[in-house]
């Protein structure tokens, strides 16, 4: 069952003459990780927003055609309401820290005191996600006194404690290093697993690759690629768009070039495929 089907999206930042979003038009299914993918001003970000009601409500821009998530129109629907329903983990950390409170502990738990959990099922469902996260070594720490990586996964799992239905996620690794970054992806795909629908935004095409159930491009607030992994990540319009794509694509295109790849096996796009193709190749 789809829980988000977007039809004819178009939307205009305030004081600006071309949209940042183009006449987009898909649906997800639930339980689906879909990464979003493209080059900086590609529209990413923007899509995000949309998909929260963060646009038009908070930006007041001009929106045109219907975003539907679990049911609900982004653009008729208060912010408050569609915040229990879709969660969104911000590029930076230190927009999406309250400054209400003074510990980790205390940061996740302030969503769930605002909705009227019981406390009993209140701590079981911080300790799990801080589990999952990897912070609970944090709890007792400031949220200030983390490094942005840290900072980052504190803001997962705020998020993550409120048990949204879909989980739009804006390029989250972008301040941890490989390791930090495996672990949220990981976590990602366990919470999605779970039956958590999941939007990411990202730049790490291997990451991608590897966990991500279906991958969106765009350029210039378009849809250019919408598909599965080893499809889309290999296409060369992402070449032509800045986008780029995986070493293991690269490296075995090049190998293609000067025929040292087996012509009849697909480029690959996670180091799996690209070390049996070599060893194909030696056969």
């Amino acid at each position: 069952m789809a829980i988000i089907a977007i039809q004819n999206l178009t939307y205009h930042y305030p004081q600006t003459t071309q949209p940042a979003l183009q006449d987009l038009s898909f649906q997800v299914e639930e339980g689906e990780f879909v990464a979003v993918i493209g080059a900086n001003g590609a529209g990413k970000s923007t899509l995000c927003y949309a998909l929260t009601g963060f646009a038009p409500h908070f930006f007041r821009g001009e929106m045109s055609g219907q975003v539907l998530v679990a049911g609900l129109d982004t653009r008729h629907t208060p912010l408050e309401e569609l915040m229990l329903v879709a969660g969104l983990v911000f590029q930076n950390p230190g927009n999406q820290i309250s400054g209400a409170k003074f510990t980790v502990y205390e940061e996740i738990a302030f969503g769930l005191e605002n909705l009227g959990v019981p406390p009993a099922e209140m701590r079981p469902r911080i300790d799990r996600i801080m589990a999952l996260t990897g912070i609970t070594d944090f709890a007792n720490r400031s949220p200030y006194a983390l490094s942005g990586g840290q900072q980052q996964r504190v803001a997962l799992a705020s998020i993550l404690v409120m048990e949204p239905k879909l989980l739009v996620l804006d390029e989250p690794t972008s301040q941890l290093d490989p390791i930090g970054s495996r672990e949220v992806f990981e976590t990602i795909r366990a919470m999605s697993k779970q039956g958590m629908t999941v939007i990411m935004a990202e730049h790490k095409l291997e990451w991608v690759a590897t966990f991500a159930d279906r991958v969106i491009a765009l350029a210039n607030g378009e849809i250019i690629l919408n598909g599965p992994p080893a499809e889309v990540l290999t296409s060369p319009l992402l070449i032509e768009h800045h986008i780029g794509q995986t070493r293991y694509t690269t490296v075995a295109k090049q190998a293609q070039a000067e025929q040292l790849w087996p012509p009849e096996r697909a480029l690959p796009v996670v180091i799996d495929e690209a070390e049996a193709g070599f060893r194909a190749y030696k056969k």
